[in-house]
């Protein structure tokens, strides 16, 4: 993994080199240019070749997208940085994963346990066992796989009697699993090699294993009648030993070869681990049966499924980030619909003050000009747009029209219509229609706002869901304890 975690930052450390002269902030939006300048001079060099007429109707689709939510901005430079954009933060998430992943990686394998190949370091009396992965390979055999201990300096001849005597009181009680006591034994034992807080290694025999295994299964489903078996725990300790008596079943079990060759190793790390116990390294045994040993620590990193979660977060933030200008309209529509009373309602307004259609959107042009900072509006935006074709000499039919398609909502195409056809037709009525209309998107405007409260219900839905399985979680398990004590 380390060359991979290597080739990509060397991959950036050339984008950074490569896009030192490109416009932006930082390196990754230089970085992100670069890419968006390379893929541009493609397109240009393939023109006269087959074209991805996908890829061209969907960048169109984001143009007019792009070009109703910021009008006043070129086309071509609103794809350009919204491209940029997510080049971006694809760059940014992809070098963060790369370093997160490169330094997991380093961590895991900056202090191996496991020096020259051949021996651990074990640790001084009191500072505890050191566990190790570690993996021995033979020579045409399978690899096998150890998770193993390296104790730490144990106890004099005097203390380890003393606990020994501890332990013997203590290991009938053990060792019966569920079974009431050793007299009457029915289910499996549970035959520790160890003891919790006792360094004895404990090794088992018995005089019938076809009843009782020694890793303490009972077989039983043919006996007729009670068999008592002798089954003596053999207490090891670097170069003491002890010999413990009573009754247990015990059944052998059949090993494949493979079996019996992980059973030799073991044998043989035990064996190393009493002749070694009093020195400061642990050597490992280098042959088994006259066939060499390779081992090998299995260091377990984690690094390859940081960076899978991080192009997953990569993968994920791109797609929320394409589908932010759909959520962009869908919020710029909603806005409009509910600011389109209001609209009607000043005309309505201005033009019963004795103003003119074309002065009424002037004066709200000016009104919002001198509060535009507070907060952008859409309505206004095209307003002022459309206020600005007026000036510019543009006829008052056509502005109507321009702005009424810009708005793409059917309301306002509505109110442009009937604005238009008054400037052709000419009416006295447009007074009354324009109350008319405001009475009827007032209406609407409530009916939308109540869909929206409706909406917001539905959605705060699982959020409350979540809050009562937490509550009856908490009032449940209290509960629960109490009954089973």
């Amino acid at each position: 993994m380390i060359y991979l975690y290597a080739a990509v930052l060397c991959g950036y450390l050339m984008l950074w080199i490569l896009s030192w002269k490109e416009e932006g902030k930082g390196p990754f939006q230089r970085m992100a240019m670069y890419f968006w300048r390379r893929g541009q001079s493609r397109q240009q060099r393939r023109a006269g070749r087959k074209r991805n007429w996908q890829r061209d109707l969907y960048r169109r689709q984001l143009g007019s997208k792009l070009k109703i939510l910021q009008p006043e901005v070129a086309v071509q430079t609103q794809i350009r940085d919204h491209y940029v954009s997510l080049y971006s933060l694809l760059l940014r998430i992809g070098f963060l994963g790369g370093m997160i992943c490169l330094g997991v990686w380093t961590a895991a394998h900056s202090s191996p346990l496991l020096k020259e190949g051949s021996y651990l370091n074990r640790n001084n009396f009191g500072e505890g066992e050191v566990p190790v992965s570690l993996s021995a390979r033979v020579e045409g055999k399978e690899e096998e796989i150890f998770a193993y201990v390296v104790g730490e300096r144990k106890y004099t001849t005097k203390e380890a009697e003393a606990l020994y005597a501890q332990a013997v009181r203590l290991i009938p009680k053990v060792i019966r699993g569920e079974n009431d006591s050793l007299e009457d034994v029915r289910t499996h034992l549970d035959l520790v090699t160890q003891l919790e807080g006792y360094p004895f290694t404990i090794s088992w025999e018995s005089d019938s294993y076809s009843i009782v295994d020694t890793d303490g299964t009972v077989t039983n489903e043919e006996l007729k009648e009670g068999t008592v078996v002798t089954l003596t725990a053999h207490f090891q300790y670097e170069k003491l030993a002890w010999d413990y008596q009573m009754y247990v079943r015990v059944n052998p079990k059949l090993y494949t070869k493979q079996e019996l060759l992980r059973r030799r190793i073991e044998e043989l790390l035990h064996l190393q681990e009493e002749y070694t116990g009093t020195t400061d390294k642990m050597i490992l045994p280098d042959k088994v049966d006259s066939m060499p040993i390779v081992w090998r620590e299995i260091i377990e990193d984690g690094s390859g499924y940081l960076l899978l979660l991080a192009l997953s977060v990569a993968v994920f933030l791109f797609w929320v980030r394409s589908r932010e200008p759909d959520r962009l309209l869908e919020n710029r529509r909603k806005e409009l619909l509910l600011d389109y009373p209001e609209i009607v309602n000043k005309l309505a307004l201005y033009m019963g003050a004795g103003m003119t259609i074309r002065n009424a959107f002037f004066k709200m042009g000016e009104d919002y000009r001198k509060r535009r900072s507070e907060r952008k509006r859409y309505v206004y935006e095209e307003i002022l747009m459309m206020c600005y074709e007026l000036q510019s000499g543009r006829s008052e039919r056509e502005a109507y029209a321009h702005f009424g398609k810009r708005c793409q909502v059917q309301a306002y195409m509505k109110l442009c219509t009937l604005l238009s056809q008054n400037l052709r037709k000419g009416s006295n009525d447009l007074l009354r229609v324009l109350r008319q209309e405001a009475d009827n998107a007032f209406a609407e405007r409530k009916n939308l706002a109540k869909k929206l409260g409706e909406e917001a219900g539905t959605k705060l839905l699982l959020p409350m869901m979540m809050m009562l399985c937490i509550v009856m979680v908490v009032i449940m398990i209290p509960a629960y304890f109490s009954f089973i004590i």
